[in-house]
């Protein structure tokens, strides 16, 4: 799991787009709402972090490996130092999840803008 894996996953998906923020993290927005974050350079290079629904926040980080997203915790994120302790698999329901948490945080018309 790295930048190229993520692109490609979040490519096709409306109305995502990327940043670099904080000179190490690239973001994956959705209308300029954050959702995933991957670290690109420094000494975090390759966690990755992303929004969860709250009901489901404290089994992720009861989970080994994965904790409260720094920062972002309180807005329900998660954060893994390695993506790999996660099946491929779940991750991307799980990434596809975070994107579709944020966009139903958007108003009804841009969401039908958005719709897939």
């Amino acid at each position: 799991m790295d930048e190229t894996w993520l692109r490609r996953l979040y490519g096709p998906w409306p109305g995502v787009g990327t940043d670099i923020k904080w000179d190490d993290d690239l973001v994956f927005m959705v209308d300029g709402k954050m959702f995933a974050c991957l670290c690109i350079g420094g000494k975090s290079r390759g966690k990755l972090a992303f929004k969860v629904e709250p009901e489901r926040f404290l089994e992720f980080t009861d989970r080994p490996g994965i904790v409260p997203a720094p920062y972002m915790a309180r807005a329900h994120w998660i954060a893994m130092d390695d993506p790999g302790v996660m099946p491929k698999a779940e991750l991307e329901v799980l990434l596809r999840w975070a994107y579709e948490l944020v966009r139903a945080k958007l108003p009804k018309k841009r969401q039908r803008e958005l719709a897939d």
